[in-house]
């Protein structure tokens, strides 16, 4: 009873302060101008000013009722355990078996603003073409075509084109493969380096001949050997129009597994690095050979100024159709975009590939013809039996003229009288003697067609933007703008079949090790340049900046370079060699080794409380790293922290632009830990066995985990002792669940260890916001139970496989081809189960032959204790042609309909049909899919890309790792047989959706209607349009649990040292808070004109996110505000001032005029933005 009073006059003196600070909060919108928009300056209406005052009183109410509700929890459950801690301390396990931890002592809120909902509940403008009826509309029947087997016989009239001529714009091309059955440098060696050599001479031969060049990986590699003499014949040819660099990107990216900010970051990489060396400035985009396309390109391209854009691997059967409704040129919109201002003008290829024979028109044994490199005696042939013929004058009139025929029957498919015609194929013109056998040779034949006015052509070589802004012209439109008539696509493409039922979505999951490996880069990457730009900036401002080591800067740009190379679309996509594979995996592993190096100087500076005293030695490091990894492809080790009496310092970073609280857990030697924060605070420690096997436990080491709050992208110190005085220590109840009675179970002392016959009868666990069933027998998920939610939701875990089919095609590398529906994965022997729960985390892991999985929840408030952390162990290496799939399977209502993500940026709708085989009903899923229905959603957030499906209503279905045996017959000429021991990260969350999709917040339902009614008279809405189509987007909660899984915090022992530790204390860079509907893509520095050192400038690139508000809100754990897109950027960053404040394109190579440095800036919602800042 004495317990229950003393909280209960605590909580009632809590409750005091807030309702005064409440007072005190309404009486400074009053008095305060800070709170006002623009300083003050009040629009002249006064139903503005009305408004005005509501949102302000609307977000000040809103925070202080979630501050209260947040009072209110915390005191109800603390008096409603009917228990007092027998030591009188906290935490301690309560009579009903909740834990009951230390107050946080910090309430948070959440505070949504009604027009921030809106975008999600608006409507979007029609498109002609919404691929999702496209599949509706298709019967995929593959019926036999003829000449043009997947397509059909197309016909003309000679004198169509009388009034008109027909524009042939024949474009020479070299598809050059950053890596894929050589490696990068063996490719640039045997080949690349000599289509380039090569280049410079036979172009310049005749200003007529044109070329067009995409990956700037390989032309820097070039440019950097090349002599000056070269570098100007080369410089001369791209100034000159004979040579486009088209796209621009550092490689061709995946576009299906790869994230959006890597996408982001290649694209930067190459422009950045064009405009350093050439000043030249891309305008098209070539993409001939990603396995698939995703609609998340056409907007990264348009954010970067690029006005047209050419894609090419397409199922045939939307190939087919597009063409016979002449859609193959199409404004491809973003699916949310409510306008056009998104709109990209796009050509698709209309046949099956790239190469000369399925580019001059729709029959390719004709067109075989005309690739001269198959001249007789040549190593390459045509597969149809006619061999080219060189082009003389006796047979130039019927030559042209057969070629004519077919480039008229391909512009019968077009819109225009204005005609693309590729002119390559992979690795092509890498012999001198190609050169001279296609430029010649077509030169005798557009010479032939333009001196015969009768034939009605004029045809030349041309690079891609020739051919598109001739069709600018022929249609009397602006560059990029949509010619009339012109229709408008929305959707994507995957996924890929080229022939038959062969659909190419075995990649999305294939050689997961790497996509997880590649995911780990992208997070370490972008810590590193948001910590290495602070530091600088920081060194700069302090005048330090000689004594700060700015050489890490070759780290990043190397680091930059690999993981951009590693996007190319037969790297992450796994369907290159495996001595390839070696080849990236050391490339990767070497730029983790430098990210981390960066990492650790820059938060060096950052903590020393005294800069004067800062050294930097490069032989004696100040921290150490978190993990290390002893080759590519091993899993990683943790940095074991060795204890003592004295303090031993730890630094966690926080890559995430929002303060979070969260659950670390470090390893350490004794089981005698105590944990306090910088200033002194004893926080609680969960001490838990680090497990060898199932039964068998490391008596040496320990994993200590503990609560800790972190500074948004920022330092956070604490201090760790081994002390025999460590009451917040407490040990992990740990139960083994055996199957049979032959193990014996090994535990140390200091962590016992249960027993017990494994059983029939379901088992729990819990959180404060969480409560999950798990199967006794199996020990995997059955249900879960939200703490605000009496229903108990069914969501179990099965595991099943996929076999390949038996006869001709199978799966490989590429395609997936199973033999049938999956099959439930079954072993002899039921699997060891381990409970393990304390205070701050308990988890269920379970261990089959071939994986082992994880299953945990934090007892954490906010974001991190708000959804299961599942890490599944994958080892497949003695399995031959088998898949293995996780299966959720739920009572959710989803019918035919699940979603999944585009590079991390976007939701995409997707639908199951039955009309596909299972292969075509895969899809790629970078960061997330869900289920919904009226009342629930269920997200499967990912840490790494995989392939996923619901191949029934209230299921997700993703492939884990596949294991095949053979060659795909797509050139590999390899099967996937060098799989790795790999760990599959999970974010499962469970989400109610609310009724009627109300805004966020309690008084918000009040003051929306208020809201709605000023809108109104304002005129501020948009006519709804009835055949509008909603779109999906994540909630708040989902985009965090995102944010979270993909970007881990970093652990940071600093090093014992003879003189001691100076001091240092947490860095904490945002003066304000970000709005947590932004997020701060990166923060990177701007090379110098030095390709080795920074320029005084940094790239400031953010992502405004979309909200689904329709699901219920959670308390984040922080305090969570949103302002309608408004970020101010001066007052961002403490201990900086902002000296510039550009808007840029979003690869910079385009500017704007600066805005005054105490500017706003405005994003719309899903808008990417990039700034050029100068920090000092």
């Amino acid at each position: 009873m004495k317990l229950k009073k003393q909280v209960t006059v605590c909580g009632g003196a809590i409750f005091c302060v807030a309702v005064f600070s409440l007072y005190l909060m309404l009486d400074r919108v009053q008095h305060d101008p800070a709170r006002r928009q623009n300083g003050g300056n009040f629009p002249r209406s006064q139903i503005s000013v009305l408004q005005n005052r509501i949102e302000q009183l609307e977000q000040l109410l809103e925070e202080n009722h979630q501050i209260i509700s947040h009072i209110k929890d915390s005191v109800l459950e603390l008096t409603d355990t009917g228990a007092v801690s027998p030591s009188g301390h906290l935490p301690f396990r309560s009579a009903n078996g909740s834990w009951v931890l230390p107050f946080d002592g910090r309430p948070t809120f959440l505070s949504v603003k009604p027009q921030d909902c809106q975008f999600a509940l608006g409507h979007r403008s029609q498109t002609d073409l919404q691929m999702l009826d496209v599949y509706s509309l298709l019967s995929f029947d593959n019926v036999d075509g003829g000449v043009w087997k997947q397509g059909f016989e197309i016909t003309y009239d000679p004198s169509e084109w009388d009034e008109e001529p027909l524009q042939v714009f024949v474009v020479p091309h070299s598809h050059n493969d950053p890596g894929w059955v050589k490696t990068f440098d063996k490719y640039y060696n045997d080949q690349t380096q000599h289509i380039l050599n090569n280049m410079v001479v036979k172009l310049a031969e005749d200003p007529r001949r044109k070329f067009i060049w995409s990956e700037i990986s390989f032309f820097a590699k070039w440019w950097e050997s090349a002599d000056v003499h070269k570098q100007e014949a080369m410089r001369k040819l791209i100034l000159g129009g004979q040579v486009e660099m088209v796209t621009g990107g550092w490689v061709m990216t995946d576009e299906a597994t790869a994230h959006y900010f890597a996408m982001i970051d290649q694209l930067i990489e190459g422009h950045q690095w064009l405009e350093q060396n050439l000043g030249v400035i891309p305008r098209s985009a070539w993409a001939v050979d990603p396995f698939g396309h995703s609609a998340t390109m056409p907007y990264l391209l348009k954010r970067a100024n690029l006005t047209s854009m050419l894609i090419q691997r397409i199922h045939y059967s939307i190939k087919k159709h597009f063409s016979a409704t002449r859609s193959l040129e199409f404004m491809w919109r973003q699916a949310w975009d409510p306008e056009s201002g998104t709109d990209m003008f796009c050509h698709m290829m209309p046949f099956y590939s790239y190469d000369v024979p399925h580019t001059c028109g729709p029959d390719p044994k004709i067109c075989c013809q005309f690739d001269f490199k198959r001249l007789p005696g040549s190593r390459v042939n045509c597969p149809w039996k006619v061999p080219p013929r060189a082009i003389t004058d006796a047979n130039v009139a019927e030559r042209a003229t057969v070629l004519l025929d077919q480039y008229r029957k391909k512009s019968k498919l077009f819109r225009s009288k204005v005609l693309l015609v590729p002119l390559g194929d992979d690795f092509r013109y890498d012999k001198v003697q190609e050169w001279d056998q296609q430029y010649l040779n077509y030169q005798k034949l557009f010479d032939f067609m333009n001196s015969h006015p009768e034939m009605h052509v004029k045809a030349q070589f041309a690079t891609l933007t020739d051919y598109f802004s001739a069709l600018y012209k022929a249609k009397g439109v602006a560059q990029g703008m949509r010619p009339p008539d012109y229709p408008v696509l929305s959707g994507d493409f995957f996924a890929y079949a080229d022939r038959e039922d062969h659909y190419w979505s075995g990649y999305f999951t294939s050689r997961p090790f790497y996509k997880n490996l590649d995911r780990v880069l992208e997070s370490h990457l972008r810590g590193a340049e948001i910590l290495y730009s602070l530091a600088v900036s920081h060194a700069r401002h302090a005048g330090l900046e000689g004594r700060y080591p700015t050489s890490d800067y070759s780290l990043l740009t190397d680091a930059r370079r690999n993981v951009g190379l590693f996007q190319h679309h037969d790297a992450i996509a796994g369907t290159a060699k495996e001595i390839v594979v070696i080849d990236y995996g050391n490339r990767l592993l070497r730029a983790l080794v430098g990210l981390k190096r960066v990492i650790i100087n820059a938060a060096h500076f950052l903590i020393m409380k005294n800069k004067d005293v800062y050294r930097f030695y490069q032989t004696e490091p100040f921290l150490e790293t978190d993990d290390r990894r002893a080759t590519h492809d091993s899993l990683p080790q943790r940095t074991l922290i060795e204890l003592e009496s004295s303090p031993r310092y730890l630094v966690l970073f926080n890559p995430i632009e929002q303060e979070r609280l969260c659950l670390v857990t470090v390893l350490v030697n004794s089981p005698r830990v105590r944990v306090l924060t910088e200033d002194g605070q004893t926080l609680p420690v969960q001490l838990s066995a680090q497990w060898v096997t199932a039964v068998e436990m490391n008596g040496e080491v320990y994993q200590a985990s503990f609560m800790a709050r972190l500074p948004a992208l920022g330092l956070a110190v604490f201090h760790l002792y081994d002390s025999a005085d460590s009451p917040m220590t407490l040990r992990s109840d740990t139960l083994l669940r055996i199957p049979g009675r032959g193990q014996s179970i090994r535990s140390s002392d200091p962590l016992p260890v249960r027993s017990q016959m494994s059983d029939s009868q379901p088992f729990y666990i819990q959180s404060q916001s969480l409560t999950l069933g798990f199967s006794g027998t199996t020990g995997l998920l059955e249900s879960i139970r939200r703490k605000d939610d009496p229903q108990e939701v069914r969501v179990q875990i099965q595991f099943l496989t996929y076999g390949t089919r038996p006869s001709k095609d199978k799966s490989g590398a590429y395609l997936f081809i199973p033999d049938g529906n999956a099959k439930p994965y079954s072993q002899r022997e039921a699997p060891v189960v381990r409970v393990l729960e304390g205070p701050l985390f308990a988890e269920v892991t379970t261990y089959f032959q071939h994986f082992q999985q994880t299953v945990r929840i934090h007892n954490v408030p906010g974001v991190d204790g708000l959804s299961l952390d599942i890490t599944t162990m994958v080892d497949i290496r003695d399995q031959n042609n088998k898949e293995l799939a996780m299966r959720l399977v739920t009572d959710i209502q989803s019918g035919d309909t699940f979603y999944t993500d585009l590079n991390g940026f976007q939701i995409q709708q997707r639908r199951y049909f039955q009309k596909l085989p299972i292969q075509g009903n895969f899809y790629p899923m970078p960061t997330m899919a869900y289920i919904q229905d009226s009342q629930y959603r269920l997200t499967l957030h990912a840490a790494q890309a995989l392939g996923v499906t619901s191949l029934a209503s209230g299921q997700l279905e993703v492939i884990l790792d596949r294991r095949l045996m053979q060659d795909d017959n797509r050139g590999l000429g390899q099967g996937l047989k060098d799989n790795k021991r790999t760990a599959n990260r999970f974010r499962l969350l469970l989400e109610r959706r609310s009724n009627g999709a109300k805004p966020l917040g309690s008084y918000a339902k009040v003051t929306n209607v208020i809201n709605k009614i000023i809108a109104g008279i304002l005129g501020d809405h948009k006519k709804e349009m009835a055949d509008s189509r909603p779109v999906s987007f994540p909630s708040l909660l989902s985009h965090m649990t995102s944010a979270i899984l993909n970007h881990d915090v970093l652990a940071l022992p600093v090093l014992p040292r003879k003189h001691g530790v100076p001091p240092i204390r947490t860095f904490a860079p945002l003066a304000s808070t970000v709005p947590c509907d932004f997020h701060l893509l990166n923060l990177r520095s701007i090379q110098s004109s030095d390709a080795h050192s920074p320029s005084p400038h940094t790239a400031l690139l953010l992502h405004r996110l979309g909200l689904d508000c329709g699901l219920e809100a959670q308390n984040p754990g922080f305090n969570c505000t949103t302002t309608q897109g408004q970020l101010s950027i001066s007052g961002l960053f403490r201990g900086l001032d902002v000296h510039l404040l550009q808007p840029m394109s979003l690869s910079l190579m385009h500017s704007q005029p600066p805005l005054s440095n105490d500017s706003y800036v405005n994003l719309e919602p899903m808008e990417v933005s990039a700034y050029k800042l100068k920090l000092c």
